[in-house]
C-alpha cells in the first residue's frame, strides 16, 4: 500500500493544504482540482499513480482545507490562485512537473505554464477547457452575462450553482449508472460550501472565469511551440465542458491523445481504474 501524506505549508501568510505520495526524487504529477471540490477529488488517484511518480495535490485558496480568507482579505481571481500555486511549488521545491487539470484547475495550470513555459513537461486535461469549443451554453450563459454586466440580478441567477441540487448534479449527470457515485463526494463539497463567506468567494470566482478565455491564444501558442505531450481524457457526456473541448487540443497539439469516456464531469468518481491506467500508460510512452 502506498502511503498518502497530508501536509500544510504557509505561503505568504496563507495555509496551503496538500496531499502527497510517492518517491521524492520521482517525476512530479501536479493535480489541480476544480469547483466545488478540492484535493479530495484525487484521494483515490494519488495512490494509484504514486509508485512511479511523486504525486502532489494542493487545495486552492478558498477550497478544501487551505485558507479561505474573505473576499475583503484576498482577491479571488484565477490569476491570484495561480500566483499562490506557483509560490507553493517553490516552497515545496518543485521545478518541473506534469499537470493534471480539471475544471478550475485548467486556467490555474495554463497560467503556471505561461509564467514558466519550461516547468510544465506534460498536460493531462480531464474536462478542463483551453478552447472556446467545449463550453455548453446552457451552463455558461449565466456566467458570461454576469461577467459582462454585474448586477444583483445576474448574481442572483448564479446562486443556484451553490445549492445541493446543482452540486449533486455535477457528480451524477452524464454517468450511465449514478448509483456508482459515492454520495460522500458531494456531501464533502457541500459541507465546505456551507462555511461563512463561501457564497461570496464562489460568486466572485464565477464572475472572474471570463478572464480565462483571454489566455487561450497564448496557451495555444505555448502548445504549438513547446510540443508538450497532451492527454485529454474527458467524460464525453459532460454538460459543462463537452467533448469538443477535448478534440480541440489536436488543433495545436496534433499528437495529443484524446480519450472520450462514457461519463460526466467528475470522471474519477465513476471511471477511476480506467483513467489511472490510461494515465500510467501515457506517461510511460
Amino acid at each position: 500500500m502506498v502511503a498518502v501524506h497530508h501536509h500544510t505549508v504557509s505561503v505568504d501568510g496563507l495555509d496551503v493544504f496538500y496531499r502527497e505520495a510517492g518517491p521524492v526524487d520521482a517525476p512530479v504529477l501536479l493535480l489541480l482540482h476544480g469547483y466545488p471540490s478540492s484535493s479530495h477529488m484525487f484521494r483515490h488517484l494519488i495512490p494509484a499513480l504514486a509508485e512511479r511518480y511523486r504525486v502532489i495535490a494542493p487545495d486552492h485558496i478558498g477550497f478544501g482545507r487551505s485558507s479561505a480568507p474573505s473576499v475583503d482579505e484576498f482577491e479571488y481571481t484565477f490569476a491570484a490562485l495561480a500566483e499562490v500555486t506557483g509560490r507553493f511549488l517553490a516552497t515545496v521545491g518543485i521545478e518541473q512537473y506534469t499537470i493534471y487539470v480539471q475544471d478550475y484547475g485548467a486556467p490555474i495550470g495554463w497560467r503556471l505554464a505561461l509564467a514558466d513555459p519550461t516547468a510544465v513537461t506534460g498536460v493531462i486535461s480531464q474536462n478542463g477547457n483551453a478552447y472556446e469549443e467545449g463550453f455548453v451554453p446552457s451552463f455558461w450563459d449565466a456566467i458570461w452575462a454576469d461577467a459582462i454586466e454585474r448586477t444583483s440580478e445576474t448574481r442572483k441567477a448564479l446562486r443556484p450553482a451553490l445549492d445541493r441540487t446543482a452540486v449533486e448534479w455535477q457528480y451524477t449527470h452524464g454517468v450511465p449508472d449514478p448509483t456508482t457515485i459515492d454520495p460522500d463526494a458531494w456531501e464533502h463539497d457541500l459541507a465546505l460550501l456551507a462555511r461563512p463567506g463561501q457564497d461570496d468567494i464562489q460568486l466572485t470566482l464565477f464572475r472572474d472565469y471570463a478572464t480565462n478565455r483571454g489566455l487561450y491564444p497564448a496557451v495555444h501558442e505555448w502548445l504549438r511551440t513547446s510540443q508538450v505531450p497532451v492527454l485529454a481524457i474527458w467524460g464525453r457526456n459532460d454538460e459543462i465542458f463537452d467533448a469538443a473541448g477535448a478534440r480541440a487540443f489536436q488543433r495545436d497539439a496534433p499528437d495529443a491523445r484524446i480519450e472520450l469516456i462514457d461519463g460526466g464531469h467528475f470522471l474519477l468518481e465513476s471511471h477511476l481504474d480506467y483513467v489511472a491506467a490510461t494515465i500510467a500508460n501515457w506517461l510511460r510512452d
